[in-house]
């Protein structure tokens, strides 16, 4: 049983902002300054791919705003229009794919095979399904092995988290 995730769950935020504060985040980490990440895509705040210039300085409230302003419009609200079922699913289990969404982009998860358990409320198996998703450039990464399965010693995972709130 993971405390960490039910201290999360017992918060009481609803699917976006769990995801943001607690899966998103701590996994992307923050840059204020442009970086080409794993695969060559420059890459600005939480993993900001969309509109980042080179050379273009960011704050950290800037940061703040967009993951705040992206994350429901650009990925939860796509899930719940696209994923069968996805807004009878559990908080925990929609914070996890919005998570992934966040990273591996909506129409991945959207023809996922963690999409069609959904739709049979087959919960359990959905959140194990997202951790199909370790791969950057074609090859496993140790990285998101750990952020879609157990985390490490300072994240949570999104498995151990998804699973934590069908308990």
């Amino acid at each position: 049983m993971s405390k960490r995730a039910k201290a999360a769950l017992a918060s009481g935020l609803g699917a976006v902002a769990l995801a943001s504060t607690y899966l998103i985040a701590p996994w992307e980490g923050m840059s204020t300054v442009p970086y080409r990440d794993i695969v060559g895509v420059l890459t600005v705040c939480y993993g900001e791919t969309e509109r980042v210039n080179p050379g273009q300085r960011y704050t950290e409230a800037q940061c703040d705003a967009k993951l705040k302003t992206r994350v429901g419009p650009d990925y939860f609200e796509p899930l719940l229009r696209c994923v069968v079922g996805f807004d009878r699913a559990p908080v925990s289990l929609q914070a996890a794919a919005t998570s992934a969404a966040y990273n591996v982009g909506v129409r991945s998860i959207c023809k996922s095979t963690a999409a069609r358990l959904i739709g049979s409320a087959r919960y359990t198996d959905a959140c194990r399904a997202l951790t199909a998703f370790n791969r950057a450039g074609g090859k496993v990464v140790q990285g998101l092995v750990n952020r879609r399965t157990d985390g490490d010693a300072s994240r949570m995972g999104e498995e151990e988290f998804c699973l934590e709130g069908l308990k």
